[in-house]
């Protein structure tokens, strides 16, 4: 079994990379392989809404987008991290997750997913909201914690200080962990992923 955890912080090592890090820690403990992906600090492309996805599986840009949905295809499970800017996920993070399910979303449904979000003090509430509706549209089983799925700091020191913090990504990757090996319990039993029917496309202007 193996965890994607996405980094949208052009911060290698910043917040974000510490909240991730621990949820990668303590799923390694649990027998999870796990692989931190960094967008990094480069300028990443926008989706532009050309529909060549639709007929390649790849975005027309040839970037690491496309070499992450290689990576997603067998994957078992993802965390998506972002940092708050102006209480909103990174505009890296959105981009790059755009891009990503349109042109590869068959490669993360019905698979177990997470949202989180560092922030120095607020607007993450409202990051997480909008990071979750991916998962939704993509039947992607959702994995909560014990509390909402953030830490707080303006460091990673000060991360680390977020004790509650800090347990709640701890707890994050523990029901990754039970979740995804009771999704391999399952295929061993013979219980499939469900037949969902093909897509109704209702427009409200007619």
């Amino acid at each position: 079994m193996k965890v994607l955890l996405l980094n949208g912080s052009p911060k290698e090592h910043g917040c974000t990379f510490t909240a991730l890090s621990e949820i990668a820690r303590v799923l390694e403990e649990e027998g999870v392989e796990t692989e931190i992906l960094q967008t990094g600090n480069r300028p990443v492309q926008d989706c532009i809404g050309c529909g060549n996805c639709k007929e390649t599986g790849k975005c027309v840009f040839g970037d690491f987008v496309n070499d992450w949905l290689e990576k997603a295809a067998t994957a078992d499970g993802f965390v998506f991290g972002t940092p708050v800017y102006y209480a909103h996920p990174s505009g890296r993070a959105l981009s790059v997750m755009d891009r990503l399910f349109y042109a590869g979303g068959k490669n993360f449904a019905h698979k177990p997913a997470a949202v989180i979000a560092s922030a120095r003090r607020a607007g993450t509430t409202a990051s997480l909201d909008a990071m979750a509706k991916y998962l939704g549209i993509s039947q992607m089983p959702v994995v909560s914690s014990t509390y909402w799925n953030m830490v707080h700091g303006n460091t990673p020191e000060e991360v680390k200080q977020d004790l509650e913090g800090m347990q709640t990504m701890r707890n994050v990757a523990k029901n990754m962990a039970w979740l995804l090996k009771c999704i391999e319990a399952g295929r061993r039993a013979g219980i499939e992923v469900p037949l969902t029917e093909a897509s109704q496309r209702t427009n409200f202007i007619r």
